[in-house]
C-alpha cells in the first residue's frame, strides 16, 4: 500500500515535469499557450441535461494555426487512452490534436486522426507539430 502511494506520487511529479517541459518548449517556439476545457452537455438516464468538463492540457495558437495538446506519461491501458482522447473527441473543430508521450516514439496517427509522438521527437524537431 505504501509503495503504491509512493509510485503514484512519483508518477504525478513526472507528469507535472513533462507538462512544464512541453509548455516551456511551446513558448520558446513562439506559440500562445492556454489551458483549455471542453464542456459537453448530454442527457442522463432520467432525461435531465448534465454537463461534463474535459481538460485539454494545452490549447496552442500561432496566427491561424491551432493545436490541442495532451501530455501523457503512459498510454498502455484503455482507461488512460480514453482519458487522453475523450477531450479531443468532444472538440467540434478540425484543428490538429496531439498527444505527447514519454519516450522516443516517432509520430503516428491513430484511427481517429490524433497524432501521438514521443517527448524526445517533440523536443528535437522544431516542426514536430506539423506532422
Amino acid at each position: 500500500m505504501r509503495l503504491e502511494f509512493i509510485r503514484c506520487l512519483l508518477l504525478s511529479s513526472i507528469m507535472h515535469i513533462m507538462e512544464n517541459i512541453v509548455y516551456n518548449e511551446l513558448l520558446i517556439r513562439g506559440y500562445n499557450v492556454d489551458v483549455g476545457t471542453v464542456e459537453v452537455y448530454a442527457k442522463n438516464v432520467e432525461g435531465k441535461t448534465t454537463r461534463k468538463q474535459f481538460e485539454v492540457d494545452f490549447v496552442v495558437n500561432q496566427s491561424s494555426q491551432r493545436y490541442y495538446i495532451q501530455v501523457a506519461y503512459d498510454m498502455s491501458s484503455e482507461e488512460k487512452k480514453a482519458q487522453e482522447f475523450n477531450p479531443f473527441r468532444n472538440i467540434p473543430d478540425s484543428f490538429k490534436k496531439i498527444v505527447v508521450v514519454n519516450g522516443t516514439k516517432k509520430p503516428w496517427r491513430n484511427d481517429e486522426g490524433f497524432v501521438i509522438m514521443g517527448m524526445k521527437y517533440f523536443l528535437l524537431n522544431a516542426d514536430s507539430l506539423e506532422f
